[in-house]
């Protein structure tokens, strides 16, 4: 009888070390790599906000634009997008210690100090949230946005500048602007950023914009700040003090669905404390010309503590342009669990949701 407890401990023991053996060797960390050698990669940045209204936070937002800027090569990245929200407080002088430390200047300052980290090495493109303009969010439509991300700031962003609109003051500003792009797979893209809650008129240059013939053939790529919520749908209203506004709803209805060319739409915006589904959504529809567009809008600043938190655990995602020149990859990953292996197991989100793909018309 003790033999045969003795042996099935024994037999019991080489199971569950073999199950952990395979587990471990499941769970083992990879760093991220290109699927297809001859594919590149284009990188989502969500709204930075929360990194830099304190300054303990500013160190993580470093990081994350210090790894892309060392995964140019090996990503082949070709283009970065912010979704805005750049800094929480736009003219914020006296912030009281509790929805942050630092005033709008440093905040501003911060934010452009990461990306100094790309500058001259990658061009982007970062859209202006809520909180870019006004005191604290969006007050009034004035931001600081032009002094610290002005026209040559990376010179490889100014080198692929198109079309500049015009500001709320009337002055021609990168607010709302064009850049064209050519993929290592020959495809003509159009990045085409707007204002927060865009103007009619603002609205009425970007479509008229793309509609161009010049830009006909081009695939065009909308980046811009409030426009899905969590449950993939267009957001219709939103309770800021403008009355001038367009939200996701409008802004589909007045420019994406009557372009012919618009076939990805990039947002931030939303968020819920600790809760990756409240930052996060996905939907397609058909355009005017009868292309697929695909929406996404990826943000995490609640995440890791909260809105008072660490500013988002380091998430982004990068998008794998795949060399048949219609398939994209998407990946969600942060730079900050990855830097120790004490975290690294971490450092991958692997639900349907945040890792998937989707197809481009051509």
């Amino acid at each position: 009888m003790k033999d045969y407890r003795f042996n099935r401990f024994v037999l019991l023991c080489f199971v569950c070390f073999l199950f952990v053996g395979s587990y471990a060797q499941e769970a083992q960390y990879t760093p991220p790599q290109l699927s297809d050698p001859e594919s590149w990669s284009l990188v989502l940045m969500p709204d930075p906000q929360t990194y830099v209204k304190f300054e303990r936070n500013q160190g993580a937002l470093e990081l994350m634009t210090g790894w892309i800027s060392e995964q140019i090569e090996p990503l082949n990245i070709g283009m970065v997008l912010c979704t805005g929200d750049l800094v929480e407080h736009n003219d914020w002088l006296n912030p009281n210690g509790t929805q942050a430390n630092q005033p709008g200047k440093k905040q501003w300052e911060a934010v452009a100090r990461a990306f100094n980290r790309l500058d001259g090495r990658v061009p982007y493109i970062a859209a202006t949230g809520n909180h870019d303009y006004g005191v604290k969010s969006i007050e009034y439509r004035r931001t600081n946005y032009n002094h610290y991300f002005p026209v040559d700031k990376n010179p490889l962003s100014q080198k692929l500048l198109r079309d500049v609109g015009i500001d709320n003051d009337g002055y021609p500003s990168l607010t709302n602007a064009t850049y064209e792009f050519t993929t290592p797979h020959g495809r003509k893209l159009l990045f085409m950023v707007i204002e927060f809650a865009p103007r009619d008129t603002v609205l009425r240059w970007a479509l008229q914009t793309v509609n161009q013939e010049k830009y006909a053939e081009h695939t065009v790529i909308l980046l811009t700040h409030s426009y899905l919520n969590s449950n993939s749908e267009h957001i219709v209203k939103e309770g800021y003090p403008i009355t001038d506004g367009n939200y996701g709803a409008a802004i589909w209805e007045k420019l994406v669905k009557p372009s012919k060319n618009i076939q990805l739409v990039f947002s931030g915006h939303i968020g819920k404390p600790d809760d990756v589904l409240g930052h996060i959504g996905f939907r397609t529809d058909t355009n005017a010309g009868g292309k697929h567009v695909q929406q996404m809008v990826f943000n995490a600043q609640a995440l890791g503590g909260g809105w008072h938190g660490n500013g988002g655990d380091g998430w982004l995602r990068y998008l794998e342009f795949m060399p048949d020149g219609k398939t994209v990859k998407v990946k969600t990953f942060s730079p900050l669990f990855a830097i120790s292996p004490t975290t690294q197991h971490l450092a991958w989100r692997r639900a349907a949701y945040d890792e998937f793909s989707f197809e481009l018309d051509k």
